[in-house]
């Protein structure tokens, strides 16, 4: 340091431990400030430019990009708005990295003849992977008078979330799942599934807003061991139809119901929850496997009353 207490540009990268080419590169774009200039012109920088120039590398150390760290040094407050966006960001490339292993290992340990078709499935799906495709195939298929706030509440119990540490076998089950939500014959009248009860026979907000109440009492039950049949959860389910169709719960309705289920339950939908179950949350009620049971434990309740 020269009598006047600043530095040349090498004593500066010296202190900070910096290469000259660094120094000017950040000089340049304004990020250290000169407290002036030698005789020769040269560049000089007081104590201010090496707390700078070291807060800098600190910031670039963390990943953020030049243009980041000119913000965050312009405005102190936007280092909390930086450091959100590259946290997010991050998320976003751990996903990725992760949801690539589970593919190559699915690839790695499957059969060689099976290897081109799963490449073909996981080739379709972005990395890392998300949901809009089976969000577009339910409201499809969900009847169009429904209010938003029952359509959100049916594609919340319905869409499976992308696993954060996907296994090999939840790569595969998505990859199907989203092959099958994709596959433009799923937009064919004779491809779709029949809606739950007759068309323009029924309020449909009555019938889903009923059946959320008759999964949540299904799922209370079979974790507490009980049988359906012995529980509130079967009449709140047949009670879910009949009162959107404007009728009582009777044995003639709960016969009447059993082929509307069997027409609903088609084999696009059967295969729907076939794929997506796996990809639900340990302990996360899947609704395809309640409906199920719902739909078993109603047979057995009619077979129950004819004999």
């Amino acid at each position: 340091m020269v009598s006047d207490g600043l530095w040349s540009i090498g004593e500066l990268a010296e202190r900070a431990g910096a290469t000259v080419k660094t120094v000017r590169y950040y000089s340049d774009r304004g990020l250290l400030p000169e407290a002036g200039r030698s005789s020769g012109g040269h560049r000089r920088y007081g104590p201010g430019a090496l707390d700078r120039l070291r807060l800098i590398r600190s910031l670039r150390a963390l990943g953020l990009p030049v243009p980041e760290v000119e913000r965050v040094l312009a405005r102190d407050e936007a280092l909390e708005e930086v450091v959100s966006g590259q946290l997010r960001d991050l998320g976003t490339r751990l996903a990725a990295l992760r949801w690539r292993e589970a593919s190559l290992r699915l690839l790695q340990d499957c059969a060689a003849g099976e290897r081109s078709e799963r490449l073909r499935l996981i080739g379709a799906v972005s990395v890392p992977p998300d949901t809009a495709a089976l969000v577009r195939f339910w409201r499809r298929i969900l009847p169009v008078r429904l209010p938003g706030r029952v359509v959100s509440m049916v594609l919340d119990s319905v869409v499976p979330g992308v696993p954060e540490e996907p296994s090999p076998a939840q790569v595969l089950d998505f990859a199907r799942l989203h092959a099958l939500v994709s596959d433009p014959l799923v937009d064919r009248p004779e491809s779709r599934p029949a809606p739950p009860l007759p068309d323009g026979e029924y309020r449909p907000t009555v019938l889903y807003e009923g059946l959320a109440e008759a999964y949540t009492l299904a799922s209370a039950e079979l974790r507490g061991g009980r049988d359906l049949r012995d529980g509130g959860a079967l009449d709140c389910f047949v009670a879910a139809y009949a009162h959107a169709r404007g009728e009582g719960d009777s044995p003639d309705f709960r016969r009447s119901l059993l082929p509307l289920l069997a027409r609903s339950d088609g084999p696009l939908i059967t295969r729907y929850w076939k794929f997506a179950a796996g990809l639900f949350a340990p302990g996360e009620p899947v609704l395809g496997a309640l409906h199920h049971r719902l739909s078993v434990a109603l047979h057995l309740d009619v077979g129950a009353q004819a004999d």
